[in-house]
């Protein structure tokens, strides 16, 4: 139902996009690892913590008009308690934020997951940007990554964590982001949208980011885990991209410890595709 307060049509604060109730699968996992490069299916009954990565795109009503030139600019999570094989969860995505910076406008799209009972097992929000104006011939290409404003100071001090190592297949990206054609999955389709070549879908990286940090810290990622990282340069296809960290702080947090952890995911040149911060209990 439309909110009268707003003109018909408007992508609005409040704007209620999507919800589902789905029951967690092995076949889900194996179609995960497919899609994400995910080395081994885990065992026992805890699924990959981000399992439902793309949850906000399943309904693009919250999305601008303009989609040409749109990117994944930032992503946060919070993680509360681990998906399980054999569980019923319920989603909802619902429009919390739009604003606007420099050439771009950005819309907030919030995914909750909870219990069928209620009960939340995490949180996650998508800013996805838009450009303001009209776009003409390619609007972003892969020169853009080499200027200097693309390039990010990296930490030289703390504990480094393990780092975790993709390469990016047509293969990966047709099972991330298929069945159907897109810009994530077909060149020709990337091509329409202003891109010179397939753009990886940036839940891809964010998914291999996650697998990381389950490596580094196990049940304190899925029990506690928070995310929130900026994709600064665009992922193509065939790139090679490793995930690393390094522990900033440990700060006490009831009976455990929450350590933070500046993450960063980099391709074989040394260019930045991700970067922010994660923390998890242990």
């Amino acid at each position: 139902m439309s909110d009268s307060f707003f003109p018909r049509g408007e992508v609005h604060v409040g704007q209620d996009v999507h919800g589902r109730e789905v029951t967690v699968t092995r076949e889900e996992i194996a179609h995960y690892a497919a899609g994400t490069g995910l080395p081994a299916i885990p065992d026992g009954d805890v699924a990959p913590a981000l399992l439902y990565h793309s949850e906000v795109y399943a309904d693009l009503s919250w999305y601008l008009p303009n989609i040409i030139g749109n990117l994944h600019a930032r992503q946060e999570w919070e993680l509360f308690s681990p998906l399980r094989v054999g569980e019923t969860v319920r989603s909802r995505v619902t429009v919390v934020e739009r604003y606007r910076k420099r050439d771009r406008n950005y819309v907030v799209g919030e995914v909750l997951f909870t219990t069928a009972a209620g009960r939340w097992l995490q949180r996650s929000r998508t800013h996805q940007s838009f450009l303001a104006g009209d776009p003409s011939g390619i609007v972003v290409d892969k020169a853009r990554e080499k200027r200097s404003d693309r390039r990010f100071e990296l930490p030289t001090e703390g504990e480094e964590i393990a780092p975790g190592t993709r390469t990016v297949t047509i293969d990966m990206c047709k099972a991330f982001s298929g069945p159907h054609r897109n810009y994530h999955n077909d060149r020709e389709m990337a091509q329409m949208l202003g891109f010179p070549d397939i753009v990886v879908q940036g839940m891809m990286a964010i998914c291999g980011m996650s697998d990381t940090l389950d490596a580094a810290f196990g049940a304190g990622w899925h029990h506690g885990g928070k995310l929130d990282v900026r994709l600064v340069n665009v992922v193509w296809v065939n790139d090679v991209l490793t995930t690393k960290g390094r522990i900033r702080e440990v700060q006490p947090e009831g009976s455990m410890q929450r350590v933070v952890v500046d993450v960063w995911t980099e391709k074989s040149d040394g260019t930045i595709a991700l970067i922010g911060t994660g923390s998890a209990l242990r």
